[in-house]
């Protein structure tokens, strides 16, 4: 079978561009809040909404080195923030909501401390880091619901092997401030809540909605291999969800989500490795077709 590898973006040929880039893309982000024709999801209620339509919990420390658990710890602080920003956020009928417009950017000023990020595949330290678990907790719940994700951004690697993984591989978020998003938009007439808070050991969050659902969703992985081309492995997969009619248990809905494509940045068992051969390798293509970009950001997919 032939394989494929990545094209180096214009910015890792060229690294002087980079800090040009982020300023265009967040005076871009900026100009898109402000333009009309949006309703942005900004109120909050700390009364429950009657309906939890799903509920999500992830292990907020891995077992990784002890400079990496200090970097761990302060995540926890640096959630612990975020989630209060994001907790009872209502997204009334028609209303989109914006992760980074909602949450903010994580600064010091704000108490935000340097926690662990992602930087080519690499765990390294930055202030903020590890907000993009609250992300992938918010957009794991919204994937059981009706919500319609608008955009979202992965991790271009695969840094850790799958122990005590909950989610299945390639559902989690890349924020970075502010137009590396996720973004969300409530097409249906419901009104839903969103209520995120930190545990002792778990980051738990609910979605919950002011009525009953008449459908129930499913999501897993799907085609999961090993890839090695020219020695470096990749791990791809495709996240397929189903959507079932509560009344009947019928199947509404089989739809494929999203397909992965990432490299690999441990050592796999060497039995579930394939050779291929290699080509060209497209960026990892999401539902809305948007190909993924390699990004520094501000948090770990747990």
């Amino acid at each position: 079978m032939t394989g494929t590898t990545t094209t180096p973006r214009l910015t890792a040929r060229h690294p002087w561009l980079f800090p040009w880039a982020v300023r265009a893309h967040r005076l871009r982000r900026h100009l898109l809040w402000l333009r009309p024709g949006t309703d942005w999801a900004l109120d909050h209620d700390a009364q429950n909404l009657p309906v939890r339509v799903e509920k999500h919990a992830s292990l907020l420390m891995r077992e990784l080195s002890e400079d990496e658990m200090v970097l761990q710890r302060n995540k926890v602080v640096n959630l612990r923030l975020a989630s209060r920003h994001t907790d009872g956020l209502l997204i009334r009928p028609g209303e989109t909501f914006s992760f980074n417009r909602v949450v903010g950017n994580c600064t010091r000023r704000k108490g935000y401390v340097e926690g662990m990020r992602l930087s080519n595949g690499d765990a390294v330290s930055g202030v903020g880091g590890g907000i993009c678990q609250l992300a992938n907790l918010v957009h794991w719940m919204v994937l059981h619901s009706p919500l319609t994700v608008v955009e979202r951004s992965e991790h271009s690697f695969d840094p850790f092997p799958d122990k005590g993984r909950v989610l299945p591989w390639g559902v989690g978020c890349s924020i970075v401030y502010n137009y590396v998003d996720l973004v969300v938009r409530n097409d249906t007439a419901a009104t839903f809540q969103l209520r995120t808070w930190v545990a002792e050991r778990h980051l738990r969050g609910e979605l919950r909605a002011d009525r009953a659902m008449p459908t129930s969703y499913s999501v897993e992985a799907r085609a999961e291999e090993f890839l090695r081309i020219d020695g470096q492995v990749y791990r791809r997969n495709e996240i397929w969800r189903t959507t079932r009619d509560k009344r009947t248990g019928d199947v509404v809905r089989d739809e494929l989500v999203k397909r992965n494509h990432a490299l690999v940045k441990y050592a796999p068992p060497e039995d579930q490795v394939r050779e291929v051969y290699a080509t060209t390798r497209p960026r990892s293509i999401t539902r809305a077709g948007r190909a993924s970009t390699d990004r520094s950001s501000i948090g770990l997919a747990s």
